[in-house]
């Protein structure tokens, strides 16, 4: 009597393979979509949408709020950052977003101002230059031919200093003087403008904390008037010192600043 085999169960080879490169092939096409998301949304440029972008950006790589009063929303974009992001804007786009940060600047300033009830002793410009800041006649600050800071000047340039010191922007501080000729001490209005400037520029680094690497002094004397003519006016609003906040943005990019300026609403 022969014996029976018992069947022996035949392995049916896995028909389903690893499968797990699918989840890695997946992240890669979302991260795919968000990229051409923001490559589109960034086609399409107005003020409003590229200033959020840039906020959003800033925040994303760890920009730190500034610490000095801000009416804008979001953070300070770090001048580091801004040149990353340069690649791929228009000078048009980069004008805009740096008038956004000067008029910002300005805006933190006249409200340091008019916490001390002193926004009058000064006037604000947009050049393409940067932002210019301008303690206007002569009189408020320094007597008669003399360079000493006197009356309000220490407590015009303590709102202003705070503001500027912890920003990356350069500063230029200039002194200007009226066409007449200067009197003893100074032989020229060279000196005269040169020292009220270095006075402005001592206060500012001594007092506030703007750091000395950033900021320069000069003297135009007469060479440079805020106004033509010889009337009492006119002779005081070229008796002044200019704080030049210098954009850092090209010069196709510079070149363009006043006219967003009066475009979009800005400084002044």
């Amino acid at each position: 009597m022969s014996s029976r085999r018992r069947a022996q169960p035949v392995e049916v080879p896995d028909e389903h393979p690893d499968e797990r490169w699918m989840a890695s092939y997946m992240d890669m096409v979302t991260v795919l979509m968000c990229l051409f998301i923001v490559l589109f949304a960034m086609s399409t440029v107005d003020q409003k949408k590229f200033e959020e972008l840039a906020n959003s950006l800033a925040t994303g790589f760890g920009a730190e709020a500034s610490e000095t009063v801000d009416t804008a929303e979001g953070v300070v974009v770090p001048a580091q950052l801004m040149e990353e992001d340069a690649v791929g804007f228009s000078p048009v786009e980069l004008a805009r977003l740096e008038v956004a940060r000067l008029d910002s600047l300005e805006e933190q300033i006249r409200l340091a101002l008019e916490a001390k009830n002193l926004l009058h002793a000064v006037t604000f410009e947009l050049t393409e230059r940067g932002l210019v800041v301008r303690l206007v006649g002569s009189e408020t600050y320094f007597e008669t031919n003399r360079t000493d800071l006197i009356g309000v000047a220490p407590q015009v340039l303590d709102a202003i200093g705070p503001v500027l010191a912890p920003t990356p922007y350069e500063i230029s501080v200039e002194g200007h003087a009226d066409l007449r000729a200067s009197v003893f001490p100074f032989d020229t209005n060279w000196e005269l403008s040169s020292g009220r400037a270095t006075a402005v520029l001592r206060h500012l680094v001594e007092n506030n904390g703007v750091a000395a690497a950033r900021i320069g002094a000069v003297g135009y004397g007469s060479s440079r008037p805020a106004a033509a003519g010889g009337t009492d006016e006119e002779l005081a609003l070229n008796r002044r010192v200019d704080i030049v906040v210098l954009s850092d943005q090209p010069d196709e990019v510079r070149a363009l600043l006043a006219g967003v300026a009066a475009e979009t609403g800005g400084v002044g």
